[in-house]
């Protein structure tokens, strides 16, 4: 199966229109499903699901297993598919490594042990807590991160015993759609389900009474949206929502060590990421330095399209995003703030490429470091006071993730312990694992992901006592 024929397989002679975010190429038509279709998919789900749950844990864990073998065995067409259609290269922390990350993520959802807790044995009692399936998971996934972000949704919903219904970003249905294509040649029919669509489809799922959890990640007006569909059917969910990642360097940090790390804490994915490092506080000691390290970095990263290899960089996925991008900038030039490299898009370009921008000397209530900006434009806010620095980086309604930068373990743990977000790196931005519990605090969504936690999410817990 070579990336041509799959993509054949996946795109129909109409529909949506899908063009490469990097040349403006059409890349073909992405079914639209109705919401009839919609409505036909969660019922062939529905009758799926008590076959599957019944299958046991031991099945379940070999059907994961096996389809990741299969992404691995059609990993080079998936990732060329991606990186046409969302822009990203195939290299660098990229295409080719989102393909990766859903075999690990599909590996380790199957491989963690789920077994009944016992929560009272002695003389009054005894009561144990099982987790069973929830039944039918409706998955709403985005654009910047749209094969991994779906594993994440799918793989511990299936683990558990639910089946799913997964409807991608109208901006990157045909990745998501090849990716469900090839993980359905290693499972049971009608235990995964893609239905392609608009935003209006997506209400569709997340009203449906059949559908007992949705999982989404998005923005947060999406998120609260969504919430608000949700109510009248009292729908579980797991909401992973926009934001707006403080980092903190201190004083002691060396700005040649910490530069490069820095830079990819922000700009991996081009700098679409959820839990990317959007806003830098640097003390005044050390702040020219990190501005000239990063400088030097940014200036070693080539940006262009995704399929030519000695590319790290690629455009924004949809001419909305550049646009805010671009914005931001702008208005931050405006008011006095010193951009030292980047800012100057060529306009005459194709493809919606914004070029990698570094932002100094700007005010900490700048719009390019209060809303998230979700492209490659970092604010470098100078401070003075750690005490303030923290006060800035909890001072938004967002948390998702955030970092502490420095040459003292013990000191950065200390610090971090202060930040207001779901995570907090040392040393590093953005760093996911999928043992480990990844979630968001404050409007930066509620649920955990990953690990056993996210296992648990997907599942109805339920005592039995005796």
């Amino acid at each position: 199966m070579t990336a041509t024929t799959l993509l054949e397989q996946v795109t129909s002679t109409e529909g949506h229109k899908v063009h490469d975010p990097a040349t403006g190429e059409l890349i073909g038509h992405s079914p639209a499903a109705s919401a009839a279709d919609l409505d036909d998919a969660v019922a062939r789900a529905l009758r799926a699901q008590p076959s599957w749950a019944a299958t046991g844990h031991s099945r379940r864990q070999a059907a994961l297993h096996a389809a990741a073998d299969a992404i691995e065995a059609h990993a080079e067409e998936l990732a060329q598919l991606l990186s046409r259609e969302q822009g990203k290269p195939l290299n660098g922390p990229n295409a080719r490594f989102e393909v990766g990350a859903c075999v690990a993520w599909l590996r380790t959802a199957a491989s963690i042990p789920v077994e009944p807790e016992v929560l009272l044995d002695d003389e009054s009692g005894y009561a144990e807590l099982h987790y069973r399936p929830l039944g039918v998971v409706g998955a709403i996934g985005p654009w910047n991160w749209p094969m991994m972000i779906s594993i994440w949704q799918i793989a511990p919903s299936l683990r558990m015993g639910n089946t799913v219904v997964v409807k991608p970003s109208e901006y990157t249905p045909l990745s998501v759609l090849a990716l469900v294509k090839v993980l359905n040649s290693a499972l049971p029919a009608d235990v995964l389900i893609a239905v392609p669509g608009d935003g209006s489809l997506g209400k569709q799922l997340t009203e449906h009474g059949d559908i007992a959890k949705i999982t989404f990640t998005g923005s947060v007006a999406t998120g609260k949206a969504i919430i608000k569909t949700a109510a009248d059917t009292m729908k579980r969910m797991t909401m992973e929502l926009g934001g707006n990642d403080a980092g903190i360097v201190l004083e002691d940090a060396d700005p040649q060590a910490i530069a490069e790390d820095l830079f990819w804490g922000a700009f991996i994915n081009t700098g679409q990421t959820c839990a990317a490092l959007k806003r830098l506080y640097v003390p005044d000691a050390i702040y020219d330095e990190v501005c000239q390290a990063l400088t030097e970095v940014a200036a070693k990263m080539p940006m262009g399209i995704g399929l030519e290899e000695q590319n790290v960089l690629g455009p924004l996925q949809n001419a909305k995003q550049r646009d805010i991008v671009a914005r931001l900038v702008d208005a931050a030039r405006d008011s006095g703030a010193r951009v030292l490299f980047g800012g100057d898009p060529d306009a005459d370009a194709p493809g919606f490429f914004y070029p990698t921008t570094l932002v100094a000397d700007i005010d900490p209530q700048n719009p390019l470091v209060t809303e998230e900006q979700f492209g490659p434009a970092l604010p470098i806010v100078r401070y003075s006071d750690l005490e303030q620095a923290i006060q800035w980086a909890n001072g938004l309604e967002v948390g998702l993730g955030s970092s502490v930068w420095s040459s003292d373990p013990e000191r950065a743990t200390e610090v971090a312990s202060r930040l207001q977000a779901g995570t907090t790196w040392i040393n590093k931005h953005g760093a996911i694992d999928p043992r480990v519990p990844f979630g968001g605090a404050k409007q930066s969504g509620f649920g955990l992901e990953f690990g056993l936690q996210g296992l648990k999410e997907v599942a109805q817990p339920h005592v039995i006592q005796r």
